[in-house]
């Protein structure tokens, strides 16, 4: 299942990824944001389960905000 999450406050404005039939989060993409550092991150977490995306990256921050686009993938996969 193909699923596109908005983000909220953070540089990028969405992430697509596929939730596949045995948990794991493929096709990891952002749309807007730090080019380099969203793809460096979907490389890392290609395969991952939801709940080691999110054991991994929740509460990341960037500066002063209180999430970043690590953190709103980890919150994007476990709705």
């Amino acid at each position: 299942m193909t699923i596109t999450y908005k983000t909220k406050g953070t540089c990028s404005r969405s992430i697509t990824f596929t939730k596949n039939d045995d948990g794991t989060i493929t096709n990891i993409s952002f749309e807007g944001g730090c080019n380099g550092n969203l793809k460096a991150i979907s490389k890392l977490c290609d395969g991952m389960t939801a709940d080691e995306i999110v054991a991994k990256l929740k509460g990341n921050t960037c500066g002063s905000k209180s999430t970043s686009c690590a953190d709103q993938l980890a919150i994007a996969v476990s709705k």
